[in-house]
């Protein structure tokens, strides 16, 4: 089908057994599964609450973050394995284990079963998103492979975009269908990628140590512990100086180990370049504000308003829907005619602006249009403005062999980065009950803290995206550092 189907040891019949544009629609079902998940589950965590009985903030934040720990965790050790293993099989065991563990989070009958399925949930969407990638990738000739990813990271923005309305309805019904509904799109990924997908043969890279995934999870998921569990423990205590001290240990013996390892989970030369390193370091503070403000208002919509998850779905949904209109609207010519650095920059500033609106004009009574809206679409545009130029940015600056890893190193920060955006909102609001009213003070505290973590990501923008000068002597000019994403940005995958 394609010169990279060769390389990667596809066979002449497997090459035959679907389209490029087959490829695409069956792994897109895999894509839709993890993103669709994001917005489903925050709008559902109220009522999920409710009939589980768990009402306290700080246990119910690991249905999320659990998940964002554990698939930060393991991307980028499933995204080497895919390099070395057969990407077909790859991606349906990832969907198998996600439609099961999809199917367990339904029946759960207590938090704690529902938060190890989640877990469960998370392995599989590891396995999903760089063997989903590489299909898409080998399916497709050189000269349409980026339009390729573009279409398969749009598809990941729009159900991104229609996940608070879905989640919305089918919470009404009952939070268990949030995940019943993952099973029949599962099952038809299943059924057409046995029959269609191609069979990529692997090739003969390293085998990643886990030894670095038992570091990074360990590091990052005490690091979230201590600040979702700050406020119970005291903020002097023992406990949480504990547990802070345990996770600057692992993760600094994290550093060490992709330092001085033969087979690093994360090769140090990723971070040589100074667009990866910068679009890496917006990832992480940026996907923190993101989580921050996603699960604050769906709190304060449907814990301090009462308002329903549908109600809640709806209110949220312009936001998401502004990022496929500015990113492939606007940011394609901001970029052209200013950079990324820029784009992103203002991007985040937006954002912060959007988070320090609701900070500004939300009050007790319901004031939606006043209060809620705008915030609402300076947030989406902001993401639409920031993501789709992050990731082009960070990929275009890759090599072709470390494109997988490099992808699931910048989606492994990003997830990092919300459920550490998580931890501090939660640590902000305080171990307050889910429906009890947290007073509104607390959220504007929350929101001014959401806001300043989007302004936080303006300073790797601006200081490792930005092109370097060119070099005086005209017989050895510099390679650039930065180079040009595409002039009409993705829409992320949330």
């Amino acid at each position: 089908m394609t010169e990279l189907m060769v390389e990667r040891g596809a066979t002449p019949q497997s090459a035959r057994t679907a389209s490029g544009r087959g490829v695409l629609l069956i792994v897109c079902a895999g894509v839709v599964l993890v993103n669709l998940d994001l917005f489903v589950v925050n709008v559902a965590l109220p009522q999920i609450a409710r009939d589980l009985g768990e009402t306290n903030l700080g246990t119910l934040s690991w249905v999320l973050n659990g998940y964002a720990v554990c698939y930060a965790a393991l991307l980028v050790f499933f995204g080497r394995l895919a390099d070395r293993y057969r990407r077909d099989l790859g991606f349906l065991l990832g969907v198998v284990v996600f439609t099961a563990a999809s199917a367990a989070c339904a029946a759960a009958s207590n938090v704690e079963m529902l938060i190890g399925f989640r877990l469960a949930q998370a392995v599989g969407a590891a396995l999903v998103t760089p063997t989903s990638l590489g299909l898409v990738l080998a399916a497709h000739s050189t000269d349409r492979r980026q339009g390729a990813v573009r279409a398969w990271t749009a598809i990941g923005g729009m159900a991104a975009a229609i996940g608070p309305v879905i989640g919305g309805l089918l919470v009404a019904a009952s939070w268990r269908w949030a995940f019943l509904v993952n099973i029949p799109v599962g099952l038809a990924a299943l059924v057409a990628g046995r029959r269609w997908l191609p069979k990529l043969a692997g090739q003969p890279t390293e085998r990643p140590d886990p030894l670095g995934v038992v570091l990074a999870t360990g590091g990052i998921g005490l690091l979230t512990a201590g600040l979702v569990r700050g406020g119970d423990w005291g903020w002097t205590s023992a406990a949480l100086l504990g547990t802070l001290l345990g996770a600057v240990v692992l993760l600094a013996l994290f550093v060490a180990h992709c330092a001085t390892s033969r087979t690093p989970l994360i090769h140090p030369s990723l971070f040589a370049g100074r667009a990866f390193t910068g679009a890496s370091l917006v990832a992480l503070f940026f996907s923190a504000s993101f989580a921050a403000m996603l699960l604050s208002i769906v709190l304060w919509e449907q814990g301090h308003w009462g308002w329903s998850p549908l109600r809640a779905g709806l209110a949220i949904a312009p936001g998401p829907l502004m990022v496929p209109l500015v990113a492939f609207g606007v940011a394609g010519a901001l970029i052209a005619r200013y950079g990324a650095a820029v784009v992103i920059a203002v991007g985040c500033a937006v954002f912060g602006g959007g988070v320090a609106w609701w900070a500004l004009a939300v009050t007790e009574e319901q004031n939606y249009v006043s209060g809620v809206l705008g915030g609402m679409l300076l947030t989406g545009i902001g993401v639409g403005l920031t993501l789709p130029t992050m990731m082009a940015t960070a990929s275009g600056s890759l090599p072709p062999q470390s494109f997988a890893t490099g992808s699931a190193v910048v989606n492994m920060l990003r997830q990092t980065g919300f459920a550490l955006g998580v931890a501090v909102a939660i640590a902000i609001l305080g171990e307050a009950s889910v429906g009890t009213g947290t007073p509104l003070h607390a959220f504007r505290e929350a929101w001014w803290v959401t806001a300043g973590l989007a302004l936080v990501g303006i300073v790797p923008a601006v200081l490792l995206l930005r092109r370097p000068a060119r070099a005086a002597h005209p017989s050895t000019p510099p390679a650039p550092t930065t180079p040009a994403p595409p002039t009409a940005p993705v829409a992320p995958a949330a």
